[in-house]
This record gives structure tokens, C-alpha cells and sequence, in this order.
């Protein structure tokens, strides 16, 4: 398959100097401490006290003031800080920089840190082993189940509320965009596989006073997502089907729309089609199918295809051993050979995900 590179993420060539490279490795031979000094450096108001001083900046001095660290702990932290390029200095006082304004500020940044060191950091040591088994070998740091997806409500703290945080945090946001997209076809009847804790559903018949939406999910996901619904404004129209959508069971007939937000990217290439001809073989002949995802080779700009690939990792380490957010390229083979037809693509939706609108072919 043949994969189109936008040549902005400059990935067609090697633009580095002798110089600029080798430091670039050595960044990434001490990737782990500079991961964990720039979560301290953000947790222990350091960034924040550096910020707070404006244009004339802090010294040490004034810093230890403020930061209840040993002068060893803060001198440590301070010029691994000028390593990352977070801070620099200038006439004997810190001043925050561009990288350390993001880390402080940009909430896309917050929520990756968070997830990374909450949800994937342990199990990453295990990525060699989740690649030769095909199985979330690094799972076991956090939890004892076989992937992540029924225990997610159960994951320890602070990893459950980094997983949501993250999740939401992209889904979320694209979801007043896509609702006009979405209702453009009218659909009364919607089944959202893969619903979660219900928040699309919710969000559905919110715009629509007329739409029912059936929440298609494993049968803890369901539970979780009648409790989240409950006493909730157009809770009467949502319902839930409990199902493995892996497993042999059929999917009932009477949707008009399918949808399916960040869900097909929690399988493998060859599920995904399983899948899709589950649905193929349940959908009405008129029946449009929505996908919102996250594609790694849609994004704008690099820093997102960046994210992207390193966040499909967790897929392989934490979540369920196989899947990944794939390319554009991936997912339309995918639809291809399960009987669909793309009606129509927008990209660069909320955070960048981009909407599939499909019908049978």
C-alpha cells in the first residue's frame, strides 16, 4: 500500500546537520530522565515561578524561595531545563521559553504528558514483547486483563483519569463540528458502536429532538455509560446493546446511521474489516455509516503525526497488542474490502480528526 506523506512533516529527506543530529540522538539516549525532569519542572511550579518573574526573570536565589526543593534538586532540574530548550538564561536569571510556555500552558501537551507517564510509562518497558505476541504485554503494570478495554473504569489512579482525560480531550472537541455533518442525512434511528460513557449519545439527542441512539459496546461500557445517562435530558431516547463486537453475535437492523468515533483504531487492520462487514451485513440499503478518527498522515502539521505515532505504541503496549491510528490509505482498504464506498471525507476536524461519511456500495 502506498502511503501519502504530506511533505510538510519533512520526512522526504534528511535535513539534519552532522551536528544537529547527534544532538538529536542524544536527546533520545536520555529521552526517560528529560520525560520526567520536564513533568517536575511543570508539577513543582518551577515553569510557573520562571514565568511569574515576566521579562526581568529569576535567579536561583529567588527560585528556592519559591520551590520547596533542595538547592541540589533545583540546580539539577534548572540545567536539564536549559537541555530541553523549557527554559533559558541570560545575565544570570531564567526566563521561561517557547517549549517551556507549551509545556506550562498548551492542554494537548498536558494531556500526552499525563497519559504517557500515567497510562503508558511502565508498560512501555514491555514493547518488544507486545510486538513478537501480538498482546498488550505492558498492561500487566497497571491491571491483570487481557486488553484494556473492559477494565477501563477499574484502571488505578492517576491512570484512569489521564486515559479519560486523554480520550475525551480529542473526541470531545470535534464533536459540535461533525453533529451538522452527521445530521445532514436526518438519521432517526443512529447505533454508536463503541459509545464509551455515552457521551456522543448525549450529545446527539441534544441537537436532535427526534433521534433514538443505541449505544453498542461491550456489556461494563454499557453499564457505565446507562449510569453516566441517567437524569440526563433525552435519556429516554438513548439505549444500549451489550455486545463483544469481535464475537460470532449479529448486530440488530434498524439503524439508519452507524456511527463510530475513535473506535475502529482500537483493532487490527483485519478486524476492522470483520467488523465493517458485520455492519455491511446488518446496515438498511440506504444506511450511512460515519467514522470519526484520527489519521496519522491527515495532520497539518508534524508536531500532530508526531503525537500520532507515538500514541499508536499504547495500542500495541498498554491497550490490546494490534492496532494503531492508521493512515488514511489503511482505513479506505479497509471500507474497500468490506463492501463500503466513501460518500464523503472532511479532514482537519476539531484537534484532526477526520469524518468518513459511507454507504454501501
Amino acid at each position: 500500500m502506498n502511503i501519502n506523506i504530506p511533505s510538510s512533516y519533512g520526512y522526504e529527506r534528511d535535513s539534519l546537520s552532522a551536528l544537529d543530529a547527534i544532538s538529536e540522538a542524544q536527546r533520545i539516549a536520555h529521552a526517560p530522565m528529560f520525560f520526567f525532569v520536564a513533568c517536575l519542572l511543570r508539577d513543582k511550579g518551577i515553569l510557573e515561578a520562571i514565568e511569574s518573574a515576566g521579562d526581568k526573570g529569576i535567579n536561583i536565589e529567588e527560585l528556592s524561595e519559591r520551590i520547596n526543593l533542595s538547592t541540589y534538586a533545583l540546580s539539577l532540574l534548572l540545567d536539564n531545563g536549559l537541555s530541553l530548550k523549557a527554559i533559558y538564561y541570560t545575565e544570570q536569571r531564567y526566563h521561561l521559553g517557547k517549549v517551556g510556555h507549551f509545556l506550562l500552558h498548551d492542554p494537548m501537551t498536558i494531556v500526552n504528558m499525563n497519559f504517557s507517564r500515567d497510562v503508558c510509562y511502565l508498560g512501555m518497558q514491555h514493547l518488544e514483547e507486545a510486538f513478537s505476541t501480538e498482546t498488550p504485554a505492558g498492561l500487566k503494570e497497571l491491571i491483570d486483563s487481557p486488553t484494556i478495554y473492559p477494565v477501563l473504569s477499574k484502571l488505578p489512579s492517576p491512570a484512569k483519569e489521564s486515559w479519560f482525560a486523554y480520550d475525551h480531550y480529542y473526541s470531545d472537541n470535534a464533536f459540535s463540528s461533525v453533529l451538522p455533518l452527521v445530521f445532514a442525512s436526518s438519521p432517526k434511528k443512529m447505533f454508536d458502536v463503541g459509545g464509551n460513557t455515552g457521551k456522543w449519545a448525549r450529545a446527539c439527542v441534544a441537537y436532535d429532538p427526534e433521534v433514538e441512539v443505541t449505544i453498542v459496546d461491550l456489556p461494563i461500557q454499557c453499564s457505565t455509560a446507562e449510569q453516566q445517562n441517567s437524569g440526563q435530558p433525552g435519556a429516554d431516547r438513548i439505549a444500549t446493546f451489550p455486545i463483544d463486537i469481535l464475537s460470532e453475535e449479529t448486530l440488530p437492523s434498524s439503524a439508519d446511521f452507524w456511527w463510530m468515533s475513535q473506535f475502529l483504531d482500537c483493532f487490527s487492520e483485519e478486524q476492522i474489516t470483520n467488523i465493517l462487514k458485520k455492519i455491511h451485513a446488518a446496515s438498511k440499503p440506504n444506511a450511512r455509516i460515519g467514522i470519526l478518527e484520527l489519521f496519522w498522515n491527515c495532520q497539518k502539521f508534524e508536531a500532530a503525526a508526531l503525537s500520532l505515532n507515538a500514541a499508536s505504541l499504547y495500542f500495541t503496549t498498554m491497550a490490546n497488542g494490534n492496532s494503531r491510528f492508521y493512515s488514511i490509505e489503511a482505513m479506505l482498504q479497509c471500507l474497500d474490502n468490506a463492501g463500503f464506498e466513501v460518500e464523503s471525507r472532511t479532514d482537519h476536524i476539531g484537534y484532526g480528526h477526520t469524518l468518513l461519511i459511507c454507504r454501501k456500495k
